[in-house]
């Protein structure tokens, strides 16, 4: 399916290459945030909420949510800027006039959303190592959860540049829609605390379920199904990636 895996590659490198040359900007800032969450959230608070008998701890719950928050805020963030700044540039031309297929374009794009989603989410639970050592449950279900979720948010990420006409209708789905629905998807509380009319609510939020995947994945434990979580995972991949290409083929914002 790929015909042109060179220029796939060459794409690929510079879109992880841009990432990596700002790391000041892309990767140190959710893991200092992500250490004052554990800090503040796990070690300060957390000795005062009780779990019970399910031999967690409140730091070791919300590790797997911060992972899950970071890795979608930054593989959404490297695609629709790194795309955004093309159009606003013009130098997606570039790119358009490349012996690469649309499906190309977006598999180069996508390369570097879903770097960036994996080094800041597994630089996450590295960092955490250092409040609380433990070990990864089930690291194969873990990757499936990591590349399908990054995946998604990296093509949410394009869809959003495509749309975009400014840099304040760039940001608006990331603050509008995609932060709240995170955070009420269980970053920071499992459902059973809420009351029952919005833990029935929070059933209907996808974040919900990427969030118990990669919970499930690390310790073990999760409020939902694991398999309604990887279903669910892999179809929205495959959903938005498909979308994203059928964008890229009609030329969408890509030609005026």
């Amino acid at each position: 399916m790929i015909s042109n895996p060179i220029g796939v590659l060459a794409l690929s490198k510079r879109e992880i290459y841009r990432f990596i040359a700002v790391a000041s900007q892309t990767i140190f800032p959710p893991l200092i945030s992500s250490t004052l969450f554990m800090f503040i959230f796990g070690i300060a608070l957390g000795k005062r909420i009780d779990f019970g008998a399910t031999g967690f701890t409140y730091l070791s719950y919300i590790v797997p949510g911060l992972m899950t928050m970071h890795l979608i805020s930054s593989s959404y963030e490297n695609t629709s800027s790194s795309l955004f700044i093309s159009r606003w540039h013009n130098h997606i031309q570039e790119i358009l006039l490349s012996p690469l297929s649309y499906f190309e374009m977006v598999l180069g794009l996508l390369a570097g959303g879903v770097a960036r989603g994996m080094f800041v989410c597994l630089g996450v639970f590295a960092v955490s190592q250092f409040f609380s050592q433990s070990l990864i449950e089930n690291p194969f279900l873990l990757i499936y959860f990591i590349l399908t979720i990054s995946v998604i948010f990296s093509c949410a990420g394009m869809m959003s540049a495509l749309w975009a006409e400014d840099f304040g209708m760039l940001n608006m789905w990331n603050v509008y829609f995609i932060v709240p629905l995170v955070l009420l998807g269980g970053v920071f509380h499992p459902v059973h605390m809420l009351p029952p009319l919005v833990t029935i609510i929070s059933k209907f939020n996808p974040m919900f379920y990427l969030v118990n995947g990669i919970r499930y994945s690390i310790t073990g434990i999760s409020s939902v199904s694991v398999l309604l979580c990887a279903i669910l995972s892999g179809i929205l991949a495959i959903v938005f990636f498909g979308i994203t290409v059928y964008l890229f083929k009609i030329g969408y914002k890509l030609r005026t």
